[in-house]
């Protein structure tokens, strides 16, 4: 079995990508941090799960990749073959208030990433043979075009979130250039299912209500999102790490760079008002609220945040072609699932 590194293991999408490939018995090194940018039982949660799967071959270690010593240590000792990087401090609004975060681990641990792979490659080893990373949608900014197209110039980002990410890009591209690793992007959109992240509207709406708070929504609801249910997203990745872009030498006698960038989204963007409707009625179907709660009541319509966008779209024209897929799972059967999740684990 090749090695395969996930890092961000304990993660909302870590940890269900690292939950089917153990399924398909494949071996997993996960590392996470398990930092407290949100509720840390939820990560333990979420190992729990991995550990109780019985095929494959599963390894967690607790460390940070923004440590060189601890990734350089973590190489020596597993020699992946496939690295999947998902660690990183996500969230748009967080990174306004807390930028040190995401330059520690969005820059400086992918950059820790990067030379591990670069050298894994020494004294004649095959060292890595394909390292998936994840972008976001967030690099797309105030792109006036729609929907999102990989083709399209993203170099004005509107939160440092989306710059770090954009750097990851450049960075994997200029190593993948450099050193010939294989390297893919995957520009994620709006990602939601069970267990996902509870800064995630869909989590905090059902947070908030549950409670009797209001609820915010930006833009006085004048917004679209391109929701990506989980496992779409983790059979995107799957069918991505299966595939690594192939080296080749350009005319210069140069190596051209093994490197690709693909969105991964539900091709679907759906209005905000649309989506709370939906979340609501999943939330009384799971008898999570009652079916008199007075939803409008709980509701407010209010100014766009900064470093949020109007709209999130993916043109996911590269991945079907390159890889037969396209997320399309409809966003009533993702959050029912959630519902159903969220009763029977906080209820």
């Amino acid at each position: 079995m090749r090695t395969i590194l996930v890092t961000g293991a304990a993660g909302f999408i870590g940890a269900n990508l690292t939950t089917e490939l153990l399924k398909r018995g494949c071996k997993v090194i996960g590392v996470d941090n398990l930092n407290d940018y949100y509720d840390v039982s939820l990560k333990e949660y979420r190992l729990q799960q991995l550990s109780a799967i019985e095929s494959g071959s599963w390894t967690f270690v607790k460390g940070d990749i923004s440590d060189k010593a601890f990734v350089d240590e973590l190489f020596a000792r597993y020699e992946p073959s496939v690295v999947v990087n998902l660690a990183a401090q996500a969230g748009v609004r967080y990174s306004i208030v807390n930028p040190n975060a995401y330059i520690e681990s969005n820059i400086i641990g992918f950059y820790n990433i990067l030379e591990a792979c670069r050298h894994s490659y020494d004294n004649g080893k095959s060292g890595v043979e394909h390292l998936v990373y994840a972008s976001s949608s967030s690099v797309y900014g105030n792109n006036q075009k729609v929907p999102y197209s990989v083709e399209d110039k993203v170099d004005n980002p509107i939160s440092l979130y989306a710059a770090t990410k954009k750097s990851n890009e450049l960075l994997a591209h200029a190593y993948s250039k450099l050193y010939n690793i294989p390297a893919t992007g995957l520009r994620f959109f709006t990602v939601y299912g069970p267990a996902g992240r509870p800064d995630m509207a869909y989590f905090g709406f059902t947070n908030k209500l549950l409670k009797g708070e209001k609820i915010q929504i930006f833009n006085y609801g004048n917004c679209k999102r391109d929701f990506t249910y989980v496992d779409d997203i983790v059979e995107g990745i799957i069918r991505v790490m299966e595939k690594a872009p192939a080296k080749a030498v350009g005319e210069d006698g140069l190596p051209l760079p093994p490197y690709k960038v693909y969105n991964i989204g539900n091709s679907n963007p759906e209005n905000l008002l649309d989506f709370v409707d939906i979340l609501q009625q999943e939330l009384v179907r799971a008898r999570i609220l009652p079916p008199d709660y007075d939803f409008e009541a709980h509701k407010e319509l209010v100014a766009m945040q900064p470093g949020d966008v109007p709209i999130t779209y993916a043109d996911t024209t590269a991945l079907e072609k390159d890889f037969g897929f396209k997320p399309t799972t409809p966003l009533r059967e993702g959050l029912r699932k959630f519902a159903e999740w969220y009763k029977e684990y906080y209820q």
